[in-house]
């Protein structure tokens, strides 16, 4: 693995993207993964690993997370910055094609660059959200994004995203202690505190939470696509996650049981699923 990054602009300046890298083998394939919404590139290590055994793998931190800079106006924050970010970073990549494996936030992103003609994109894995995603889920997370808690220890802070994270799944011990570490980052007065931006929940704040429709994107998208859910997600209704399977890409829907939103990406079975679909 690798640490890397970049400068990209937006409205009001430049900011640096970081990213890391798993090489694997020489002119191996790239594939991207881009998580969620207070997530970091981190959560991928898992799974990154293994698939770095047959391609390159990419992992970015997205703007105000991680080892990203954050951005100075909370209304930066948004898809336009996040879809010109990555395709920034694709040409630094020097790549014609990705594939793409996205959790929620990083789900969408790719939604919407799959769903623009001529997109650099070979195949798509949706990680638990979809094309319709209810207000119910969104205020959920609502409730907790944005906060800035601060945390006596790496412990305290671990307990922490055991509770908020739960519907991740069952983590090994050593799982939920990699989250905790990459998820932290030390203020001012020596207490943890987690690794982004608060003002990342500025557009939660702005008004009532409503419901986001992404049918007409849906039905754009053209390649091969993985659709994976946690049968007890908020975010992707069965309903939706079904409807997905007969419209647009006409996705493939692999659930896993007794986890919510969403699924880690870090159980063998998750990452067998998710390696046979990109090798096609």
């Amino acid at each position: 693995m690798i640490e890397r990054s970049l400068l990209c602009v937006g409205p009001h300046g430049f900011h640096r993207l970081a990213y890391v890298e798993w090489p694997g083998p020489k002119d191996a394939r790239t594939v991207l993964c881009v998580h969620g919404l207070t997530r970091n590139a981190r959560d991928f290590d898992v799974l990154a690993q293994a698939l770095s055994a047959d391609y390159r793998v990419i992992c970015p931190d997205m703007p105000g997370r991680g080892k990203s800079d954050w951005l100075t106006i909370a209304d930066d924050y948004g898809y336009p910055l996040y879809l010109s970010d990555i395709v920034t970073l694709i040409a630094r990549l020097d790549v014609e094609q990705v594939d793409w494996v996205g959790t929620s936030m990083g789900g969408i992103i790719g939604m919407l660059l799959a769903a623009l003609p001529n997109a650099p994109l070979r195949r798509l894995v949706i990680n638990d959200v979809g094309a319709f995603i209810p207000k119910d889920g969104l205020e959920r997370i609502g409730l907790y994004v944005g906060a800035d808690p601060s945390f006596p220890d790496l412990a305290t802070l671990e307990a922490a995203l055991r509770r908020v994270h739960a519907p991740f799944g069952p983590l090994t011990d050593a799982q939920w202690q990699h989250m905790a570490l990459h998820s932290s980052r030390r203020k001012d007065d020596g207490s943890f505190a987690l690794h982004y931006d608060p003002k990342i929940a500025e557009a939660f704040k702005k008004g009532p939470i409503a419901d986001v429709d992404l049918w007409m994107q849906w039905d754009q998208i053209k390649l091969p696509t993985l659709l994976l859910r946690g049968v007890q997600s908020d975010i992707l209704p069965a309903d939706v996650a079904q409807a997905m399977t007969q419209r647009g890409p006409r996705a493939r829907l692999v659930e896993f049981p007794g986890i919510g939103h969403a699924p880690a990406l870090m159980a063998p079975d998750q990452i067998t699923i998710i390696r046979d679909f990109l090798r096609g």
